[in-house]
């Protein structure tokens, strides 16, 4: 993609203004609230400005002076979810991980990644638009370097001996078993919400514990850093 196409693209999804006043500012959270709630009530296909306006009781054009169209409503929302994500995962960092059991690292990295999964609403439609929609790849792609790049950093704090690609590896096999039963238990009932969870962590520590001092994996040269 052209320097021109991208600048045309990010035009597209970027807020007409930056909100400044706090009843301004207000008011875009609420777009972005209701947004999520409608991604959990009509879904992702069924969802429009239109109908975002009639449940915020704007018009469509005042809707417009915030965001140019849904899209844009979308970017904004996996923008937050994204920082969240960085919040907890720069808090997971200043604690004593060089002293930390991989166990307890594991229900830790679970533990604070799932409240983020169950503060946003209409995750799971979010989550498919950012990879299904051309406009949202790039949240996605960030997405991925985020986590994995948080993963690698801790992993060697952790004294994984392993060389720098194969982090990366764990990193992405970490994140994605992460990101897989993450979404399902936000969906599940208490008990077997708890239930997967025992199970993620389990699955991770077994995954984790059986390649943390490995440091000389074969087939290393076909590892490929993502």
């Amino acid at each position: 993609m052209s320097n021109a196409e991208q600048q045309k693209r990010k035009s597209q999804l970027s807020p007409r203004r930056e909100p400044v006043q706090a009843r301004a500012r207000a008011r875009a959270r609420q777009i972005l609230d209701v947004t999520g709630r409608l991604l959990e009530e009509v879904g992702l296909n069924d969802l429009t400005t239109i109908l975002i306006a009639r449940k915020l009781d704007i018009s469509v054009g005042s809707l417009y002076h915030y965001f140019p169209n849904k899209h844009a409503i979308l970017y904004a929302m996996g923008e937050q979810w994204l920082a969240s994500i960085n919040t907890v995962l720069r808090e997971l960092a200043e604690l004593d991980l060089e002293g930390m059991a991989l166990e307890a690292f594991i229900e830790e990295l679970t533990g604070r990644l799932l409240s983020v999964y169950r503060e946003q609403r209409g995750l799971l439609p979010l989550v498919q638009a950012m990879w299904g929609i051309p406009e949202l790849h790039e949240l996605d792609e960030c997405h991925d370097e985020l986590v994995i790049g948080h993963l690698v950093d801790t992993f060697r704090r952790l004294g994984f001996a392993c060389p720098a690609n194969e982090l990366n590896r764990l990193g992405r096999l970490t994140l994605e078993t992460c990101h897989a039963l993450l979404l399902v238990v936000v969906n599940q009932a208490e008990i077997r919400a708890y239930r997967t969870r025992q199970d993620l962590q389990r699955m991770l520590l077994t995954l984790l514990s059986n390649r943390r001092s490995d440091s000389s994996p074969e087939g290393l040269n076909d590892v490929e850093t993502p």
